[in-house]
């Protein structure tokens, strides 16, 4: 593993500050940070280390692309998020990016729940969560399973998750648990 300096770690963090602000905003991480945000990575790892830093850098966005591509091809999170993992992932590489995801998925897990217990739609969320999974076991389509997704939302009373909230949340907790940025 090649260390990320802890400047590096800042940016970062700072980059995922404002994509989660503005995606618990608009409930949209816009392009006009994602795309500079990958590119400036690439461009700052080729600089820094060279074609190895380049090829390290690659590596990370593709982990945080492959990471989080899969529930957005069923509809599960939007591409803004997958492409805000991938800029992460240009920033400090395969292996942050990887071992990021369990606090990202815990701090999902715990703000969807936390969505439920305010507006008290236990059965509805209970009754969505064993669809969404039959759904998945049964169709395996990830087209179909994208169209159900986008219907499921129309009628849904829990409001959506701006995904962007909880990478932002569990990968800094994770950058801090791992005492990269203190």
């Amino acid at each position: 593993m090649t260390q990320v300096p802890r400047e590096v770690i800042w940016l970062v963090s700072i980059v995922m500050i404002g994509a989660a602000v503005i995606d618990g905003w608009k409930l949209k991480v816009p392009n006009w940070l994602t795309f500079p945000f990958v590119v400036a990575g690439l461009a700052f790892w080729a600089w820094h280390g060279g074609g190895a830093g380049l090829l390290r850098s690659f590596e990370g966005a593709a982990v945080g692309l492959a990471l989080l591509l899969p529930l957005y091809a069923i509809g599960g999170m939007g591409a803004g998020d997958v492409k805000l993992m991938a800029g992460v992932g240009a920033w400090v590489g395969p292996y942050l990016t990887f071992y990021s995801l369990p606090a990202i998925a815990m701090a999902g897990g715990i703000i969807a729940l936390g969505m439920v217990v305010y507006t008290g739609e236990y059965i509805h969320f209970w009754v969505r969560c064993q669809t969404i999974i039959s759904e998945i076991i049964t169709v395996r389509n990830p087209v179909k399973l994208a169209e159900l997704a986008a219907a499921r939302k129309s009628t849904s009373r829990i409001p959506p998750l701006p995904y962007g909230i909880p990478i932002t949340v569990g990968t800094i907790a994770f950058f801090v648990q791992q005492g990269l940025m203190f």
